[in-house]
């Protein structure tokens, strides 16, 4: 069962997504929160395994709740749920750590598959979102940055927005070489995460 929390200030918004979302056998809403500082109350005392973060509310707003909840909570993940797509917020989205990035306008099938890939570790992002990622250049002249074909193959897979297990059956590897030559990976290219990985793949044409 995937716990979620609902961190919104549209109250018709809040309790109507519960509704939607607890459709799905595998999810329950174990909290609903009108501002960051009660969802991140809200992360204290249910431990729930996602926040469904909206950027705008009162008090916190989303890009707080979420470095708080990542500072304090890192196995909690967050999604930002939000109607903004703009560079500026989707970026203070990813700085304060989100796990992914889907806007409110997509149905809420895929609302569900958002929450159900973000659980399996792998980064989610709305296509408005992902276009605009992809504008900006990753810095510290990585580009020059020579891959070996293994190290290649792996971005690739990573980009593709595989899961570590998914990747280790593609390469013929164990879920722990995977881990280990992921972050041999970042610390090679000086990167942070698998997100900036999916982008330095698309800026520099391996996919």
């Amino acid at each position: 069962m995937i716990n979620v929390i609902i961190a919104d200030d549209d109250e018709i918004f809040r309790n109507g997504l519960k509704i939607i979302i607890e459709q799905d056998k595998d999810i329950k809403v174990c909290g609903l929160a009108s501002n960051g500082n009660s969802a991140y109350d809200l992360c204290k005392t249910e431990r729930p395994d996602i926040v469904l973060m909206d950027m705008q509310m009162p008090y916190c707003d989303g890009s707080s709740a979420t470095y708080k909840i990542k500072q304090d909570f890192p196995n909690i993940k967050v999604l930002v749920l939000t109607t903004f797509d703009d560079k500026a917020t989707v970026s203070k989205a990813l700085t304060s750590g989100a796990d992914g990035y889907v806007l409110k306008d997509v149905d809420e099938t895929k609302i569900v598959n958002a929450i159900k890939s973000t659980m399996l570790d792998i980064n989610v992002f709305g296509k408005t979102v992902f276009d605009s990622m992809k504008e900006k250049l990753v810095k510290n002249n990585t580009h020059t940055v020579k891959l070996t074909n293994r190290e290649t193959e792996l971005l690739v897979n990573v980009a593709k927005g595989l899961s570590n297990k998914e990747i280790a059956k593609t390469m013929f590897l164990s879920d722990g070489t995977v881990r280990n030559n992921i972050s041999a990976l970042l610390l090679k290219l000086n990167l942070k995460d698998r997100t900036q990985l999916a982008v330095y793949a698309v800026k520099n044409d391996y996919i």
